[in-house]
């Protein structure tokens, strides 16, 4: 008898799962209530933030807000495109002109060069980085300014004999859990605390604890999927995926360096410099980014001797390779689109706040990490979340027995977690400059996902016991 083969479930294209999300958000638009919150201008440490006035929430009537009919939802990925060009450009820009510096030679020299010279002890490389990026983080809010070293750790991954995602999860993993366990991160805690009416930079040395928790398990997570490259290479999630940072560890330390790789070398040294000074003292975005960039990449490839018109070769063959990572954050866009053009987020967010009330204060406090979790899908702004959800959620603990501190702990990490899930988030953006595919990197995070969730409830439960 002839045994038939089971046939293995095929998981769709990321572009078609975000396409059956944004038809999702927009047949919702025909059913979930339009409403909106007042907002007011606060001075929150110096800075004029609008902010959701408590009880304000009023329902609009439908015919007043743009249900997503057929063309409002086929043209939603137009406009998704056009409210995220900026960063999609950046996409294009960081790695058209990473594409340059890689094909110099001199990339490959900085890394067979670090590779030498650590020897056997180069996988300390993981763990001292993915502390500092935390540290950064949690300290001092630094997010976007990272997104300009991405490709250099995607090529380390695979230069320490792994590959791009280990790389990869270095500086995604290290900031992003760092930013969950915000210390003193000015545009999370600071801002949150601010408008909970709580002392700033309160409960610190809790805080400190969750950081010390939160590396630990991610560093374990990292070395876990190391060990796994290291019995099997086919166990990598990116086996079948090509990068332009993609580099082999014995042909990297074979490299000589030349008077060029050292001048570009230090010329990428000082305009990453000039980026972090950039982004902390002179409000730079991804634009002033994107600008440093490209002049990086056009000097390097002129200390190399190229031509203009081979510089120009080289760019767009760079930009070619990350038309998948660019587009589909344009493509996720849509689905904020379809929400806000409907203007049901506010009806989103005061609906999930208001459903607390019903419960015993540890479920509550439950319930608040949970909505601030699914809240960071509609709102990805770590800071705008505070000034619209903040104002709502501390009455409501009031209410119900939970404490402003455990509010704003609930707030922090359910906003910082869910950014390494969620499409509508920086993630895409990341995978975008790195050239990993979203779906690939779902399947890396996913799992961790459900420790570290389990992980902040026990947190929170703690809080909730000792009283914070």
């Amino acid at each position: 008898m002839e045994v038939k083969e089971k046939k293995k479930v095929k998981v769709p294209h990321v572009y078609v799962i975000v396409f059956f999300l944004v038809l999702i958000a927009a047949i919702s638009t025909w059913f979930i209530p339009s409403g909106e919150f007042e907002y007011e201008e606060i001075n929150v440490n110096g800075v004029v933030r609008n902010v959701a006035v408590p009880g304000s929430y009023k329902v609009i009537p439908k015919e007043e807000t743009t249900r997503a009919g057929l063309i409002e939802f086929m043209s939603s990925f137009h406009k998704g495109m056009i409210n995220n060009a900026e960063v999609m450009m950046l996409i294009f820009i960081v790695n058209g002109a990473f594409a340059l510096i890689v094909k110099t030679g001199a990339f490959h020299a900085m890394l067979g060069s670090l590779l030498r010279k650590l020897g056997d002890k180069s996988k300390i490389i993981i763990p001292v980085f993915f502390v500092l990026f935390g540290l950064g983080a949690s300290l001092f809010g630094m997010n976007n300014e990272y997104n300009g070293l991405i490709p250099i750790f995607v090529g380390l991954g695979t230069a320490l004999g792994y590959d791009a995602m280990l790389g990869f999860a270095i500086i995604e993993l290290g900031r992003s859990l760092g930013f969950a366990a915000a210390i003193m991160n000015p545009f999370t805690i600071v801002v949150a605390q601010s408008i909970a009416g709580v002392p700033i930079y309160s409960n610190t040395p809790f805080r400190i604890g969750i950081f010390i928790v939160f590396n630990i398990i991610g560093i374990y997570w990292i070395f876990r999927y190391a060990r796994k490259l290291e019995k099997d290479p086919a166990n990598s999630l990116m086996k079948d995926e090509e990068t332009m940072f993609s580099f082999d560890r014995e042909e990297l330390i074979e490299y000589e360096v030349t008077n060029k790789h050292i001048l570009i070398f230090i010329e990428m040294l000082l305009a990453l410099l000039l980026i972090m000074y950039g982004f902390i003292k002179l409000e730079w975005g991804s634009i002033e980014l994107s600008g440093i960039f490209l002049l990086m990449g056009i000097i390097a490839a002129l200390i190399n001797g190229w031509s203009p018109n081979k510089i120009a070769e080289e760019f767009i063959e760079g930009c070619r390779n990350i038309v998948y990572g660019a587009l589909i954050v344009g493509f996720a866009g849509a689905i904020l689109v379809v929400l806000k053009e409907a203007q049901v987020i506010d009806t989103i967010v005061n609906f999930m706040g208001s459903s607390l009330g019903r419960f015993h204060p540890a479920i509550a406090a439950q319930g608040m990490l949970f909505i601030q979790t699914i809240i960071n899908f509609f709102i990805p702004s770590g800071s705008g979340q505070a000034a619209t959800v903040i104002p709502m959620m501390a009455p409501i603990g009031d209410l119900v027995g939970v404490s402003r501190e455990i509010t704003v702990l609930a707030y922090q990490m359910g906003d910082g977690l869910s950014n390494l899930l969620w499409p509508t988030c920086g993630i895409v953006t990341a995978c975008g400059i790195a050239g990993i595919p979203i779906d690939k990197w779902w399947k890396f995070f996913i799992p961790l996902f459900g420790i570290m969730y389990v992980m902040q409830m026990i947190i929170i439960f703690i809080a909730t016991a000792v009283g914070m």
